[in-house]
């Protein structure tokens, strides 16, 4: 049955809080990505069925590419952005707007969240 969510692997207990903040809380932060995604594409005349569309098929596609190429993700951001482009005038808007670290500290809170949540439940 887990195995038809996607895939699954062992880890140890100790690596249980990552997982939590990486595998169980982020998919929430990548809905809201498709949203804004989908928002901005609204804005520029898709229906809202298209912009959602478009949205999360580049994200299913995107993190295809990560699994099945092998490539670090920072190699296939490069491999799209071309000089003086649009995608790199983008990502500049991303970096500027603190995009990467917002993430990072999303992660890193529900992952802290987690071991508090376990501190909690423990018995006496």
């Amino acid at each position: 049955m887990i195995g038809s969510i996607g895939r699954y692997e062992q880890v140890p207990e100790y690596l249980i809080h990552a997982v939590t903040g990486v595998g169980g809380s982020a998919p929430a932060f990548v809905f809201i990505l498709i949203e804004a995604m989908a928002d901005a594409a609204v804005a520029g005349g898709l229906t809202r069925k298209q912009a959602y569309q478009f949205a999360a098929q580049t994200v299913l596609g995107s993190a295809k590419l990560v699994l099945e190429s092998g490539l670090h993700p920072g190699a296939l951001k490069d491999n799209v952005c071309s000089p003086g482009g649009t995608t790199i005038e983008g990502v500049a808007v991303l970096e500027d707007k603190g995009f990467r670290a917002a993430i990072y500290q999303a992660v890193r809170a529900s992952t802290s969240k987690s071991v508090r949540l376990s501190q909690d439940t423990k018995p006496a």
